[in-house]
């Protein structure tokens, strides 16, 4: 169980005691902290901690705990997630009766009435978004399969991890999630959504709900994403696909709806957006030649036809317009 933390305040003790008191005990809690207050916090709590001297990441910070344990599967977890008591149970059953499936999407809920995620979608741009998000959760009681899940409360198998390489570090913060769940389908795995694994998701303020830091590493990391894992047929549509979603986006500011109009509401310029977009935009540039290097090495060891990859993102898709809006 990994649960990285930055910020190790009174959201990561809370996380733990749910993880206390779960109904499955054969598992261990790795804290890693990345912001170096959280030792005396978790020895308290019966973890293991891993101590970064700097900010490592989410994604880097699960694959710490991943490398440093056997065990046959790994869950990630926000440290402003709150478990409920049969979380790690309903995964680990699943997974068990499952053995194709190598990710399990967790209910994570916002309250009792609203739904953060029951597993992930993705737009023709490469954003991923959660699916059901503010939808009532009993419209998702049923196990379906699901393109992947969310990172804030996960499970991945150990085989697949290790096939795939885990997480990609240089994502640092933002849709390392939505870029290992596309390249563990190139790799053939399935994801299966788990509604019995409930968590409820509070959502700390570290990097903010539309600050500078996340607009520009989720701009950014979309891009990674789809020059990394995108076949070219629906590659070629991404930007034009962007191009709407920033419309969508435009639109939104003077209507006070979806993210844009969110960080106007901050206090905010509107025009550092397209600052924003053009920086990620020479981040993927000056990346590229790494890019499609791992690009060719995803593509040339994918275990499914590039037709049945392109079924599941259109059978999970959401439109720009909805991502927009969210």
């Amino acid at each position: 169980m990994a649960v990285p933390t930055l910020a190790a305040d009174g959201a990561l003790e809370e996380c733990l005691r749910s993880l206390e008191r779960q109904t499955f005990g054969d598992f261990e809690v790795v804290v890693i902290d990345n912001g170096g207050g959280s030792r005396e916090l978790a020895e308290g709590n019966r973890v293991r901690v891993i101590v970064n001297a700097r900010n490592a990441g989410f994604g880097a910070a699960v694959n710490q705990a991943w490398r440093s344990s056997q065990a046959p599967y790994v869950a990630a977890l926000n440290d402003d997630c709150r478990a409920d008591a049969q979380w790690v149970e309903a995964l680990v059953q699943c997974a068990n009766a499952h053995p194709r499936a190598g990710m399990f999407a967790s209910q994570v809920r916002l309250s009792p009435v609203a739904l953060d995620s029951a597993g992930m979608l993705i737009a023709a741009d490469g954003s991923g978004k959660q699916r059901g998000h503010l939808q009532p959760p009993r419209d998702f009681s049923t196990a379906v399969e699901v393109l992947f899940p969310s990172g804030s409360a996960a499970m991945y198998r150990r085989d697949m991890l290790d096939q795939t390489g885990a997480f990609d570090e240089t994502f640092f913060l933002y849709c390392e999630d939505v870029d290992l769940g596309l390249r563990a389908r190139w790799a053939g795995w399935e994801c299966l959504y788990v509604p019995g694994a409930i968590v409820e998701h509070r959502y700390s303020t570290s990097a903010g709900s539309a600050s500078l830091l996340k607009a520009y590493y989720v701009e950014r990391n979309r891009l990674y994403t789809i020059l990394k894992n995108f076949p070219v047929r629906l590659l070629w549509r991404a930007p034009l696909a962007a191009s709407a979603r920033y419309f969508w986006h435009a639109i939104g500011i003077p209507a006070r709806r979806g993210k844009a109009a969110e960080f106007r509401r901050q206090g905010r310029s509107a025009l550092w957006l397209p600052w924003l977009v053009f920086r990620a935009h020479a981040a993927a540039l000056v990346r590229l030649p790494r890019l499609l290097k791992q690009r060719r090495r995803i593509l040339g060891s994918r275990r499914i036809p590039i037709g049945k990859f392109v079924e599941a993102m259109e059978r999970h898709r959401i439109p720009v317009r909805e991502v927009a809006a969210l």
